[in-house]
């Protein structure tokens, strides 16, 4: 499964990879994360408000670090 994770590289983008990997491994499913850190890709989304999260091209959730179980619905 293919991740992306939209932010800038801040504090709160770190933990949001940090947590889907943690939530993958927990539940098994294997992922693959990556980093969109320019704003014109960010924008590209449609998301103003960084860490943003997208899966399949499309945003699963913007502005703050997700919760666990959000990440887990996810992934399973």
């Amino acid at each position: 499964m293919e991740i992306k994770v939209l932010g800038p590289g801040c504090t709160k983008c770190k933990a949001t990879v940090a947590l889907i990997d943690t939530v993958a491994r927990e539940v098994g499913v294997d992922v693959e994360v990556s980093k969109i850190e320019t704003m014109r890709e960010i924008v590209g989304y449609g998301v103003l408000s960084t860490p943003g999260v997208v899966i399949g091209d499309k945003v699963m959730h913007a502005g703050s670090v997700p919760s666990r179980d959000q990440v887990r619905a996810w992934l399973t």
